[in-house]
């Protein structure tokens, strides 16, 4: 935290997980412990006026735990917003959202946080990441992470691909009437850095 400020950094993360296996993993502690140590830092963001976005990871399924409840997303998802966290980043971490198991998350999360506090982070490990986006969108959220050329991972998500294509979220958005504001010539240039770093 210290390191941002003194970058100049005018936003800051944390990063959470909805399951136990995946926070001991990702984070090395449980849940619990987690939010520990976010307390000195939303304490200095607060201080210096930095915006903390928050980050909930398996919100769907865990590598190690298996499915996970939407009634403990909406926990996890309500404590972030609770210590501070403007927004509330949704990780479908593994790629194992289907658009029911994402309605059946969002029929429990809905009722505890407003919509224009989340957002929607899912990977594309089985292709299922545009239909994620469109169901989002259906059901009132309006900011989606993405990944040029859908780069990115976990190293404790085995198996995990990056995060959706920023060319699909766009032409989900575009399909839906949505505008989006990205530059379309920057992006192309990207995915060409993109691809000759992966490829």
């Amino acid at each position: 935290m210290e390191g941002a400020i003194a970058a100049g950094c005018d936003e800051v993360a944390i990063f959470a997980s909805a399951s136990e296996g995946f926070s001991r993993a990702n984070l090395n502690c449980s849940i619990e412990e987690s939010f520990e140590r976010f307390a000195p830092i939303m304490e200095r963001a607060r201080e210096v006026e930095i915006p903390v976005r928050g980050y909930l990871s398996a919100v769907i399924a865990c590598p190690y735990d298996g499915a996970v409840a939407p009634q403990t997303v909406a926990r996890w998802t309500a404590k972030l917003l609770e210590i501070g966290c403007y927004e509330v980043s949704l990780g479908d971490t593994i790629g194992a959202g289907t658009a029911e198991r994402l309605d059946a998350m969002l029929d429990v999360l809905l009722y505890e946080c407003p919509t224009d506090k989340l957002a929607g982070h899912f990977h594309d490990t089985h292709g299922n990441a545009r239909v994620l986006v469109a169901t989002a969108l259906e059901r009132g959220l309006r900011t989606f992470d993405a990944s040029v050329a859908g780069l990115g991972g976990c190293p404790y998500a085995p198996g995990s691909r990056g995060n959706i294509d920023t060319r699909l979220v766009m032409e989900v958005l575009e399909g839906q009437g949505f505008s989006h504001g990205v530059d379309g010539d920057a992006l192309a240039r990207a995915e060409q850095i993109a691809h000759g770093i992966v490829d």
